[in-house]
């Protein structure tokens, strides 16, 4: 199966493997495992933040970030389609009492500064106040779009403005940078804080990594105790994490397989796709031709995986599980299942 779900189904390397069985443990609640604390450090390093915390996952990551950042009631300030609302299940009004002010950022998926004060709402004796925004980089629902840093400090500097701390939701902030040719540091250098996957293009196991500084780390190790994710001999999953640090560079190959299956899926009479920014690709499917929800299941049967997202468009992630060979094979693949379905 060339599967083509998701960048999370990557598989850790012989390397990491190894690294997984040897590494160096103790309990890392009682602040004691040594692999734990030196990926928290590089971690922290990479995107140019004081401190940084090892969690199970990245909605774990960002929910802790809420939850830290605001006071129950207070409204965050979200594009409309963002994963921290979108994706996780509720989990900012359930974890944090929070209200989602939703905002259309449109396709380059970060809000201007209007946007911002407009939907800033102040704190008075009858309303709640914001107190965080949130964005995303890349921004998974709107095609991986990679965000510059100068977008992001337009917004972040808005809502500094104000007085509201700003999260980046940063899962996939490794692909913008190799896209953008910017430091990971530079893209996360207008924002508070910043949460991002070990275990999507990078390709640890499992992982994610929440950073700011010193003060708000402290805060959130309590929350994230409080949420569950306090972990024992977690050098065991965190020596995979300290090799995908290393695997930056080759998301280029990613970014590269992705344009090369936008174009070939765009040839395809009834499909569109345009040409990505990363490593996710948005099909388009024509009405009146198959229905996305089809093409997935006739493409599973001639094994290639991917997801429908509505009737008419589709998503499909490249990693480093998926060759040059399997982009070609893929869109041979998709192609057939259309005339297939047409038939």
């Amino acid at each position: 199966m060339i599967d083509l779900r998701s960048d999370t189904v990557t598989r850790p390397s012989e390397e990491m493997r190894a690294a997984a069985r040897d590494a160096e443990v103790g309990d890392d609640v009682y602040r004691d495992d040594p692999t734990v604390a030196e990926l928290e450090r590089r971690a922290a390093d990479a995107v140019g933040m004081d401190a940084a915390l090892f969690v199970p996952s990245g909605t774990m990551g960002n929910q802790i970030a809420v939850r830290t950042h605001t006071d129950r009631g207070q409204e965050i300030v979200v594009d409309d389609e963002a994963h921290v609302v979108k994706w996780e299940l509720g989990g900012v009004a359930d974890l944090s009492g929070v209200q989602a002010r939703m905002t259309d950022c449109g396709p380059r998926a970060v809000p201007t500064a209007e946007q911002v004060h407009d939907a800033y709402v102040a704190e008075s004796l009858h309303r709640p106040g914001t107190g965080l925004l949130c964005l995303e980089n890349t921004h998974n629902s709107r095609g991986g779009v990679a965000v510059s840093a100068d977008e992001t400090a337009v917004a972040a500097d808005a809502a500094h403005d104000l007085g509201v701390p700003v999260h980046l939701d940063g899962a996939r902030l490794f692909n913008a940078s190799v896209a953008l040719d910017t430091p990971p540091e530079e893209l996360a250098a207008p924002v508070d804080t910043i949460n991002f996957c070990l275990s999507k293009g990078l390709g640890a196991p499992v992982g994610s990594i929440l950073a700011g500084s010193e003060a708000f780390v402290d805060r959130a190790r309590r929350v994230r105790k409080l949420f569950g994710g306090g972990m024992r001999q977690a050098g065991i999953i965190a020596a995979p994490g300290l090799l995908a640090l290393e695997n930056v560079a080759r998301l280029a190959d990613d970014h590269a397989n992705a344009r090369a299956l936008a174009a070939g899926l765009d040839d395809v009479p009834g499909l569109a796709a345009p040409e990505p920014d990363t490593n996710i690709v948005m099909l388009s499917v024509e009405t009146g031709s198959v229905s996305a929800p089809d093409l997935v299941e006739a493409a599973a049967d001639r094994g290639v995986a991917f997801n429908a997202r509505d009737a008419h468009s589709a998503r499909l992630c490249t990693h480093l599980d998926v060759s040059r060979a399997d982009v070609d094979e893929a869109v041979e693949q998709i192609a057939a299942a259309v005339s297939e379905r047409r038939a």
